[in-house]
């Protein structure tokens, strides 16, 4: 066993955000230390501060609103806090490397995966252009990418959002750093590839000595992979120590708080009776190809891929239905497809009665009230230019839901309910963390009191707490209003307890469905057996 030695002290480290509202102090006076080769897990709500402190080591924190207040990070014997911007450069993506939590908005749109994994090796390891690719593909392998080599020339925009995320950690690992900070690395991740994650993540830092900070909302995760926790509230650490007592024997009420969040994988209620009630939605035969092109002086396309293949489908007023697979299985173009965000081939596509197919687009765009989405990545999908009151009151407004004397009252109502305070409505987007910004994007999909949602990993960046506010939420909504959805996700724990019945995916076709207990206690096919299997259970 090698010998382990503090390879990060941070001391009283303070970080205040200055905003039209005041000071925020969003890190107070933490105090921790890393050594080699282990994993240490930080844990805690939006806005508890723990992202904020690891960007702030790394100079991250935009200035201004940030500032740094006090403190010291002393890393190889310098303290990174007092470092000019041109000393960090030679540190940050080299000897610290970070994966984001946000993928699509961390890599370039305008460069292929490949060449933005060449660029950090050239720049970091080796200026060799024919090592760096070689090293390339072997890390897309690694992080379960299939056929890396053909992958390489793709644009971020083609991946799923968990195949973005995977090439998030090979870009982190590929100059094979003495410090990985990882935010989030798993969160959009389905069950398998989280597994595979997670052991590849814990194998690279047995073989290099490697120390990692890991960031997560997702206790279960961190009960597998970290070796010590930090438990963070408030800016504050209110707990740390040695995770299986920290799991075992919390001894501070907001970690009890936080364990007693997390989904047991048992179903919440009996959600809706078990007789047929009116389908909702009635899905035929959809197919959606995409073309596969190559890139060149002019681009010509070469072949086609199936994303959804021959897929039928019915919803039930008042059901939810849980879509699980992998990443690239085809549950996110399903999910557009049965909307008309993307086009398709279907037999009959018809929602409350009204053939989908048919419509025009002034007819779509009025019928969209009745049918909403939640997307996966809300930075992508909020206007960066709208504050959350605009973001809430534009669909408001243009509906006849609310008018200009009422529609504080109801963006007020919208807050609460989704677990955001009042006062952060003049707040744009950029302003707010990866879990905040998803409550704004269910708020919105809220907003127009549809009769249908599209879920797509709607909780995936939410802490565990706000996590059981938000299902608490729709199973309340589902039978106040009748609300029918379907929840897309890879957490099968959510799913089991939300759902109804779950429909499984896998390479664009259906391979199993039915009631959620049945596929849960008795599933039928290998696949799902496979998904089952990669749960973690140890929290």
């Amino acid at each position: 066993m090698k010998k382990q030695h503090s390879i990060l002290n941070v001391t009283n480290l303070s970080v205040d955000f200055h905003t039209r509202e005041g000071i925020t102090n969003a890190v107070k006076a933490i105090s921790f230390e890393l050594n080699s080769g282990e994993i240490l897990g930080i844990v805690g709500e939006s806005g508890s501060g723990k992202s904020v402190c690891c960007y702030s080591l790394l100079g991250l924190i935009p200035t201004p609103p940030g500032k740094i207040k006090s403190g010291t990070a002393i890393f190889e014997e310098k303290n990174l806090l007092a470092l000019s911007e041109n000393e960090l450069r030679r540190i940050r993506g080299n000897k610290i490397s970070m994966i984001f939590q946000d993928p699509m908005t961390s890599l370039n749109p305008y460069m292929s995966v490949g060449n933005q994994l060449i660029e950090a090796y050239t720049l970091h390891v080796n200026n060799n252009k024919i090592m760096a690719r070689k090293k390339s593909i072997e890390l897309l392998e690694e992080v379960g990418l299939v056929n890396a080599e053909k992958q390489l020339n793709a644009y971020p925009h083609e991946f799923s959002g968990g195949m973005r995320q995977r090439v998030m950690i090979a870009m982190a690992l590929i100059s094979e750093p003495t410090l990985l900070i990882a935010d989030e690395p798993t969160t959009a991740l389905d069950v398998t590839i989280q597994a595979q994650i997670i052991e590849l993540i814990k194998r690279i830092q047995a073989s290099l000595n490697l120390a990692v900070i890991f960031i997560s909302h997702d206790l279960s995760v961190l009960s597998l992979i970290a070796d010590r926790i930090l438990v963070m509230e408030n800016g504050k650490i209110v707990e740390q120590g040695e995770t299986q007592k920290v799991f075992t024997e919390p001894s501070h009420p907001y970690t009890r708080k936080l364990i007693a969040a997390v989904p047991k994988g048992t179903k919440a209620i009996d959600k809706i009776c078990q007789k047929k009630t009116t389908p909702l939605l009635i899905a035929k035969n959809i197919t959606k190809r995409f073309p596969i092109t190559q890139t060149g002086w002019k681009p010509y396309q070469t072949d086609h891929f199936t994303a959804v293949k021959n897929v039928s489908l019915t919803i039930h007023n008042g059901e939810i239905v849980g879509l699980v697979g992998e990443s690239g299985s085809g549950k996110s173009t399903l999910g557009r497809s049965l909307i008309r965000l993307t086009d398709c081939n279907a037999t009959e596509l018809n929602i409350n009665g009204r053939e989908l197919q048919s419509l025009s687009s002034a007819e779509l765009r009025l019928a969209r009230k009745d049918f909403q989405i939640i997307f996966q990545d809300p930075y992508a999908s909020l206007n960066p230019r709208y504050t959350v009151y605009d973001t809430l009151a534009e669909p408001l407004l243009h509906h006849g839901i609310a008018t200009k004397k009422n529609i504080l009252s109801k963006i007020y109502t919208l807050l609460d309910d989704v677990g955001l305070e009042r006062h952060h409505m003049r707040k744009y987007p950029h302003e707010f963390s990866g879990g905040q910004r998803q409550r704004i994007a269910i708020a919105r999909a809220l907003a127009v009191q549809p009769k249908f949602i599209i879920a797509d990993e709607p909780v995936s960046a939410l802490d565990v707490t706000i996590q059981a506010q938000i299902l608490e939420l729709i199973l309340q909504l589902t039978r106040k209003h009748g609300l029918t959805l379907l929840f897309i996700s890879h957490d099968l724990a959510v799913v089991r307890y939300l759902c109804d019945r779950v429909i499984v995916m896998k390479t664009g076709e259906i391979v199993e469905e039915g009631l959620a207990e049945s596929i849960f206690c008795n599933p039928q096919h290998p696949y799902t057996h496979q998904l089952l299997a990669s749960l973690p259970t140890q929290v």
